[in-house]
């Protein structure tokens, strides 16, 4: 999001008592960027992670994605907005000017668009965090525990660090913690509670005798290309407008994810002896996620640089979880957590004027900011980690996050769904 977005203090966009009108071309660009962000959860999200569990599952994991997207939504508009975006109070939560949406602005401040059109483009981030976690208890979790424990998550996790960092909260407002499009807000929240809890809710049945193998690869890579095309409207429309801004994050957003899917590639022809599809789409999402915090401050030479650093850090931190014993099923953390983590440390040194970069806001220097970001990525993860382990476990009392044993066996699709994904003629 744009730096200028991280001091607003909202208040009714006149001047001289005079209404200022929203720009039709940037208000359309935001429209068009908020379609894009919701195509990466649905249909994206549903069919990368539907493709990477097993055919008896697929269905539970699309409709959880569904069930997230459409409790998130409702939620944003009655309560999360106001939370993350509404009058700067204390620094830690937005005042309750935009309950139900109301009292919107006729322009966001600092921005040229509707506040309503702003709402709908920040409601496919809410929506995409919470969704995101789904990888982390595909297969074992119940859907009743999963839309509570997002819906809590939403409010609770994802709300207050988005006004952090984007709201004019203190991360920003403090330390110029600075996060063009959701390293912080996005990936590191989701990664850090995926890994929880994956931790929380234990492995599969048969994760540690074999490896668990996906049912249909062909659909992650669309989903995961679905992703990469939404990422576009991801990064490009936190710039807010239509203008260079954005197309320089496009262009930094694709580099990286074509530099990251290449070397993971790589990776896996020497680790592994042959290059895969899932490896493809994870090396492509993985770039996508480490840029994504940076895609509007750096040069494209630098992006190439986070692209070819992503798959690194990611694939070694995928074998690193899966060492610990811990069955995060669709490596949420590896990928999406850790990426973010790395792109926000990054962007601190390469958004340097001197790397092509957008240069140091006033008053910051390459060690005050690495500094900012380091603080930011600690205190995200920190808070994420802690209050996704109440609220799950809290939840779990009322109902509990995992199916039982026969029904986990025979399959969540046909046992919770009373369906199948797939039916094939005798």
């Amino acid at each position: 999001m744009l730096l200028a977005m991280l001091i607003a203090s909202p208040a009714f966009a006149q001047d001289a008592g005079t209404l200022v009108e929203s720009d039709t071309g940037d208000t359309a660009w935001m429209l068009t960027s908020s379609a894009l962000v919701l195509l990466m959860t649905l249909p994206g999200l549903a069919l990368s992670y539907g493709g990477r569990v097993r055919a008896k599952n697929v269905l539970s994991v699309a409709l959880q994605c569904g069930a997230v997207a459409a409790v998130i939504s409702v939620l944003w508009v009655v309560t999360g907005y106001t939370l993350a975006f509404g009058d700067i109070g204390n620094g830690w939560f937005g005042n309750g000017r935009a309950w139900m949406l109301i009292e919107l602005t006729n322009v966001r401040y600092g921005t040229t668009v509707p506040e309503s059109a702003f709402v709908l483009f920040q409601m496919g981030f809410a929506v995409f965090a919470a969704a995101l976690m789904v990888g982390a208890w595909a297969e074992r979790a119940r859907l009743g525990w999963v839309v509570l424990f997002c819906a809590a998550w939403s409010l609770v996790v994802y709300a207050p660090v988005a006004h952090w960092v984007w709201g004019g909260g203190w991360l920003a407002s403090t330390f110029g913690t600075m996060d063009f499009a959701g390293g912080l807000v996005v990936h590191t929240t989701a990664g850090v509670s995926a890994l929880v809890a994956a931790v929380l809710i234990g492995p599969r049945e048969g994760f540690a005798d074999k490896p668990i193998l996906p049912h249909a690869p062909v659909l992650t890579m669309i989903g995961a290309a679905l992703l990469w095309v939404g990422w576009f409207g991801f990064t490009g429309g936190s710039a807010l407008s239509a203008t260079d801004d954005a197309s320089s994050a496009i262009i930094n957003t694709h580099l990286a994810a074509c530099v990251a899917a290449l070397v993971w590639l790589l990776i896996e022809r020497i680790a592994l002896g042959k290059c895969t599809t899932i490896g493809w789409a994870a090396g492509a999402v993985a770039g996508l996620a480490t840029i994504t915090p940076a895609a509007g401050y750096i040069a494209p030479g630098a992006a190439i640089l986070f692209g070819a650093l992503a798959p690194v850090v990611c694939y070694g931190a995928l074998v690193q979880v899966r060492k610990w014993g811990i069955d995060d099923t669709l490596s949420v953390f590896a990928v999406h957590g850790m990426g973010g983590m790395l792109g926000t440390l990054l962007l601190g040194l390469f958004v340097s004027y001197s790397l092509g970069g957008t240069g140091y806001p006033a008053g910051m220097t390459p060690a005050t900011q690495l500094g900012a970001q380091a603080i930011g990525v600690a205190a995200v993860a920190v808070w994420s980690a802690v209050m996704t382990g109440i609220l799950a476990l809290g939840i779990g009392i009322l109902i509990p996050m995992r199916v039982k044993r026969r029904r986990e066996i025979e399959g969540l699709d046909i046992t919770s769904h009373g369906e199948r994904g797939w039916y094939f003629a005798d």
